[in-house]
């Protein structure tokens, strides 16, 4: 494999998440977070998706097959893991000052998880099929379309409910985070189980879903950052 056909995959996997990193980032313009802690957030999301791999061979070996529990095993390691990166690189620091700040670090991370697993299923399906470009190009484009969006939905749903607890007790915030993961979990096992489920034409229906589900996501996104803080009960830190 050469190095232009690896150069050309790596941009046909990080290029469609820069390019959505930016339109979620012109959404939080008016107060736009440190570039230290958003360019983190993008490159623990992309050594969230490497360290997956192996956990991701474990479960497929313990649950062999495309049945409906290894789906929402892998489906949950994934969400774990993204949401690990944006902890790890943001979540737990100063710069999470406002209820949207959830949501922009949970899909930065997000985009950073699908930039390297878009380049990784490049590079597969040049290893399987031959190095053509057209190819690259096509198969980048439905990345794009759906694992990209699908990610970004799935994590968005977890900062959107961090956002949503965000002035309240932390016996609060931790139910919310438990609701969040698991609609993040339930979100992309059920993309993923129709996927592998649907052929032809069934497969766009899927990912015209997903772009509603994108739309939906986008309303929330301007609902949270119209939160303020009210009356912040005395108990906020039980």
């Amino acid at each position: 494999m050469s190095n232009q056909i690896i150069f050309y995959a790596l941009l046909g996997g990080i290029i469609p998440t820069i390019i959505w990193l930016w339109f979620w980032l012109k959404e939080d313009s008016l107060r736009p977070e440190p570039t230290k802690y958003l360019f983190l957030s993008f490159i623990f999301g992309m050594i969230a998706a490497a360290l997956v791999l192996p956990v991701e061979e474990i479960i497929s070996k313990i649950l062999p097959g495309t049945g409906l529990a290894v789906i929402v095993a892998l489906s949950f390691a994934e969400e774990i893991f993204k949401y690990g990166g944006a902890y790890f690189s943001a979540l737990k620091k100063k710069c999470l000052d406002e209820p949207v700040d959830a949501l922009i670090y949970m899909i930065t991370a997000a985009l950073g998880f699908a930039a390297l697993e878009n380049t990784l299923f490049l590079l597969q399906a040049i290893k399987t099929s031959g190095a053509d470009i057209t190819r690259i190009v096509l198969v980048g484009n439905l990345r794009f379309i759906g694992a990209t969006l699908l990610h970004t939905v799935s994590s968005g749903a977890i900062g959107l409910f961090i956002a949503l607890s965000f002035y309240k007790s932390k016996t609060i915030k931790r139910l919310y985070l438990l609701i969040g993961l698991i609609l993040s979990v339930g979100l992309h096992a059920i993309f993923n189980f129709f996927i592998i489920r649907t052929s032809g034409g069934g497969i766009f229906a899927v990912f015209a879903l997903v772009w509603l589900t994108v739309i939906l996501l986008i309303f929330l996104f301007e609902i949270i950052k119209r939160i303020k803080r009210k009356n912040i009960p005395k108990n906020i830190n039980n």
